[in-house]
């Protein structure tokens, strides 16, 4: 049984959902079948990391390069995404959970921006936990956005050119409104983060899983918070050989 502490919870954890198409393959079947199931796993995962506590969620749905996937699977996508928002709707707002979205939202199919949209301004002011999806999302491209930005402001007169440090470009970048994610998790084998949060990722622990989403579950969650809690996060200096003085408070995985 894994057991995670109370006290030293990551507050912003972001996961990779990779695998659903893989999973689909290894059964046979189509790969919006495998994206079906993975929805599955959203719910799942969503309800682990409230009960746990978590302060802020984000889950990497649809990247700005999954566009280049094939229509029929596209489609597929935002049918399931809008069936998850509309069918977790009440348990969003019953449980204080803040929905948020980044990326380039304007491009996605008015059928989703119709559950999407509601959900976010009906949520707006709940405080238990933030839950933000990465939709049409890159790194790459939320970077080049805020630099634009800035260089606007420079060129504009609003802004002295001593002013473009790292905290004015970070705080441009929606994906960090929440702050830099403590743990980024990525599943289904790869090691590589794809274009993910790439500015706050500078300091995050890393945590790779072999599992497929469709087949990830909270135990697979609590391996990763387990992780991230035995380490030390020295940020550039030096690390304290200090160990804690009794015990700190946990969590178990029941069930």
């Amino acid at each position: 049984m894994l057991t995670v502490e109370a006290r030293n919870l990551p507050m912003h954890v972001g996961i990779i959902m990779d695998g659903n198409g893989r999973w689909a393959q290894l059964r046979g079947q189509n790969r919006a079948d495998g994206h079906r199931e993975g929805s599955q796993a959203v719910r799942r995962i969503v309800r682990t990391a409230r009960r746990l506590g978590l302060r802020a969620l984000t889950l990497y749905a649809f990247s700005e390069q999954n566009w280049a996937r094939p229509e029929e699977e596209i489609d597929a996508l935002w049918l399931l995404l809008r069936e998850y928002l509309l069918s977790e709707r009440d348990e969003i707002l019953d449980h204080g959970i803040r929905l948020n979205a980044v990326g380039n939202v304007g491009k996605l199919p008015q059928l989703v921006r119709a559950a999407l949209d509601p959900l976010r301004a009906d949520s707006e002011d709940n405080t238990a936990m933030t839950l933000t999806l990465a939709l049409s999302y890159g790194g790459r491209e939320e970077i080049a956005m805020a630099a634009r930005e800035l260089a606007t402001r420079v060129a504009n007169g609003t802004l002295d050119p001593s002013e473009v440090t790292t905290d004015s470009l970070r705080g441009l970048m929606p994906s960090l409104a929440m702050g830099d994610p403590d743990l980024v998790i990525r599943t289904g084998g790869e090691r590589r983060i794809s274009n993910f949060m790439l500015y706050g990722l500078a300091y995050s622990e890393l945590f790779f899983s072999d599992a497929l989403w469709p087949d990830y579950t909270a135990e697979d969650l609590f391996e990763a918070i387990a992780s991230y809690q035995s380490r030390e996060r020295r940020f550039g200096k030096v690390g304290k050989a200090a160990l804690p003085e009794s015990p700190p408070p946990s969590l178990r995985l029941v069930g």
